[in-house]
C-alpha cells in the first residue's frame, strides 16, 4: 500500500449537481445515509442503499477507482471484521463448515457480507462528502448547522475550524511523510521486509522529522491567521453566503425519505 492511495480530505473540484449542493445539505445527507445504513437488516434494504449510492457515485463524477483506491489502506480492518462476524455469529441449525473449534453458520456468512457492504458504503458516502465539498464550504456548513450551540457558549466556529483544518493538512501530511521515507530509503532505510513488529520499528524514526513538519506547518499557519487579523468567528464575513434552492431541498427530503423508508423496511421484516 502506498501513502497516496489515502485520499482521505482531498477535494475534486467539479460543477455536477453534487459539488453544487449546499453543503449543510450534503452533511445532513451523509449523518441520514450512515443511520439507514445500520437500520438496513436484509437484503431488499441493501440493494437499495447500493442503487442510490452508485447514483451519487455517477452523479459526482469522481470515478469509482478513486474510491476503490482510497480504501485500499483499510482493507485489513474490513477483512478481520469480516472473519470476526464469520467465526463468532451464532446460529441455528445445522453448520455450514465446522473445524476444530471454528464453526460457520449461515448466519454467520450474512452477518459477515452485509458487515463488508456496511463499512464499504459507509466510508464511500464519507469520501463523497470531503470530494465534493471544499474545506471552506464545509466549515461553513458545519458551523451553520451547530450555531444553535452558540446559545450554551459552546465555541462552534473553533471547532468547525479545527476540523476543516486537519482535513485540509491530511494530503500535505501524507505527502510530507512519503517525501522522509523516500529521503530514508535513499539513504539505506528499509520499510518492506520483516514481519510487522519489525516494519512498526522501521517507521519510527519516521516520527521525529514528521512531527517536526507538523509543528512547523503548524506555527506558520498560526503566524498566517494573525497577520490576517484573524480573531475568530465574532463579526467575520463570507465571501460565498449559503442559500438553501429547491434542489437542496429536494435532496434533503430525498435523503429524510430513504432513511424513513430503510427503517420502515427493517421494522416489517420486507
Amino acid at each position: 500500500m502506498a501513502l497516496k492511495d489515502i485520499t482521505l480530505g482531498q477535494y475534486f473540484p467539479g460543477k455536477t449537481i453534487l459539488h453544487r449542493l449546499d453543503p449543510r445539505i450534503k452533511l445532513i445527507g451523509t449523518v441520514a445515509y450512515i443511520v439507514a445504513l445500520f437500520l438496513a437488516a436484509n437484503v431488499v434494504s441493501y440493494a437499495i442503499l447500493i442503487v442510490v449510492l452508485a447514483a451519487l457515485i455517477a452523479i459526482s463524477k469522481v470515478g469509482l477507482k478513486s474510491i476503490l483506491r482510497g480504501m485500499r489502506p483499510i482493507f485489513i480492518i474490513i477483512l478481520i471484521t469480516a472473519i470476526l462476524n464469520l467465526f463468532f455469529t451464532p446460529g441455528q441449525g445445522e453448520p455450514l463448515v465446522s473445524v476444530w473449534v471454528l464453526t460457520i453458520y449461515a448466519e454467520g456468512v450474512r452477518a459477515a457480507v452485509f458487515m463488508i457492504l456496511r463499512i464499504m458504503m459507509l466510508i464511500t458516502c464519507t469520501f463523497l462528502l470531503t470530494y465534493t465539498t471544499s474545506p471552506i464550504m464545509l466549515t461553513d456548513g458545519l458551523e451553520k448547522l451547530l450555531s444553535p450551540l452558540k446559545a450554551i457558549r459552546v465555541p462552534i466556529h473553533e471547532l468547525a475550524m479545527m476540523m476543516s483544518i486537519a482535513l485540509r493538512f491530511i494530503p500535505t501530511l501524507i505527502e510530507e511523510t512519503d517525501k522522509i521515507m523516500s529521503a530514508q530509503k535513499a539513504r539505506g532505510a528499509d520499510f518492506d521486509t520483516g514481519n510487522l513488529v519489525q516494519k512498526a520499528k522501521a517507521l519510527v524514526p519516521l516520527l521525529v522529522p514528521l512531527f517536526i513538519s507538523a509543528f512547523r506547518r503548524a506555527d506558520e499557519l498560526a503566524v498566517a491567521m494573525e497577520c490576517r487579523c484573524y480573531h475568530g468567528g465574532s463579526g467575520r464575513t463570507r465571501l460565498r453566503q449559503l442559500k438553501l434552492t429547491g434542489v437542496d431541498l429536494v435532496a434533503l427530503l430525498l435523503s429524510l425519505a430513504l432513511c424513513v423508508g430503510i427503517g420502515v423496511l427493517g421494522h416489517f421484516g420486507w
